[in-house]
């Protein structure tokens, strides 16, 4: 078994459910880059678009459910907390389906397994993949399974964003700001892949890659402030 079947094979253990179709499973972790090289390749956007739809009914169907008198507003608000590319990558990588993802060419040497923006997209091909393949039922319970984490952090204070934190650090102990620089940008233009160095005077610079140019420096900051013994 080479090392990305058996990181399918783990994915499978963790969700709890063995694919009766191999095929819609195999679609569902099958990058849009596989279409560059043969477009008859059957890739993930379509499950996509179906797994986002499956997912916002499970979590607006929950939030009702568990704040039964909450306001519309209210639901809203913890609806996007809960359903955004963060938390679908969040599930993403506490499943390990970046090692399960197949790409076209040399996409996975680019970072893309790391990629929040593939990494959340892929999840919800995998919904849609797993509503197909055993039903609503089961699917709606492992979805609350993944998502009950970010359902019990919803009361809780927000978390300060890394890079004012960063400034903030920075100014204190280097009075000065971060200095962020991209160092590369690489793969294809609908999906990039950045490569960001965060800089502060007189400490080591952090390296992070990313999907987005905000998200890598977001990265950097996290990572230059860990470095530091500093929780982001």
């Amino acid at each position: 078994m080479n090392a990305r079947a058996e990181a399918v094979a783990e994915l499978e253990q963790r969700i709890g459910h063995h694919f009766k179709d191999r095929e819609i499973l195999e679609r569902a972790l099958t990058h849009a880059s596989v279409g560059d090289r043969d477009p008859k390749a059957r890739t993930n956007e379509r499950l996509e678009f179906l797994g986002d739809r499956v997912l916002n009914l499970i979590i607006a169907d929950e939030l009702m459910r568990r704040s039964p008198d909450a306001p519309e507003g209210d639901l809203t608000k913890a609806f996007h907390k809960l359903i955004n590319v963060e938390s679908c990558a969040e599930v993403g990588e506490q499943l390990g389906l970046g090692q399960a993802l197949r790409f076209g060419g040399g996409a996975g040497k680019l970072g893309m397994r790391r990629n929040m923006r593939v990494i959340g997209d892929a999840c919800e091909a995998l919904i849609a993949a797993l509503y197909r393949d055993a039903g609503f039922d089961f699917t709606r319970d492992r979805v609350l399974r993944l998502w009950e984490p970010q359902f019990a952090r919803l009361g809780a204070p927000e978390k300060r964003d890394a890079k004012s934190l960063l400034n903030e650090w920075a100014l204190r102990e280097a009075g000065e700001t971060p200095e962020y620089r991209v160092l590369s940008q690489e793969g294809p233009a609908h999906e990039p892949v950045f490569r960001v160095e965060v800089f502060v005077r007189g400490f080591e610079p952090s390296v992070a890659e990313a999907g987005s140019k905000k998200e890598a420096e977001k990265l950097a900051a996290e990572a230059l402030l860990k470095r530091q013994g500093i929780a982001a």
